[in-house]
């Protein structure tokens, strides 16, 4: 039997007695997009409890939580109070969330093929950036 419990900011499942975290996202995507689809699932498989946002102006919706033009890419997830931007793989956002770094979230700019949503992921060659709080430079945060 599965029953699912949410409240600030997670779900908690139960399974026959145990019990389950997962995280909630929000995540903004046009409504045409069918990779921003394949990202979602991606994530609900990886755990995530995903509430998807068909939103037509995707513009207003990266100048609302504080996406750089140079960073955007096709869809933006607000996941534990950070921005995720784009085909970001689970272990980067894991990361992100143990790690608590005082950044707006993280990106991977553009919609690269070997993304997760965007095809197979080739391990070792998707770079993840920093979304900087100030208008500073983006970092790498991490490469999968």
């Amino acid at each position: 039997m599965r029953k699912t419990i949410v409240g600030f900011g997670f779900a908690v499942l139960f399974y026959s007695g145990l019990a389950v975290a997962e995280t909630s996202v929000t995540l903004y995507k046009s409504p045409t997009c069918g990779c921003c689809e394949n990202y979602v699932q991606y994530l609900k498989k990886n755990g995530f409890l995903v509430d998807a946002v068909n939103q037509a102006d995707m513009g207003s919706v990266k100048q609302r939580f504080g996406v750089p033009p140079r960073m955007a890419s096709c869809h933006t997830a607000i996941i534990g109070g950070y921005v995720i931007e784009g085909h970001v793989p689970v272990a980067a956002i894991n990361k992100l969330l143990r790690k608590k770094p005082s950044i707006v979230g993280i990106s991977v700019p553009e919609m690269p093929p070997n993304s997760p949503g965007m095809g197979e992921m080739v391990k070792g060659s998707l770079t993840v950036y920093t979304i900087p709080k100030d208008n500073s430079a983006a970092k790498v945060f991490s490469v999968e």
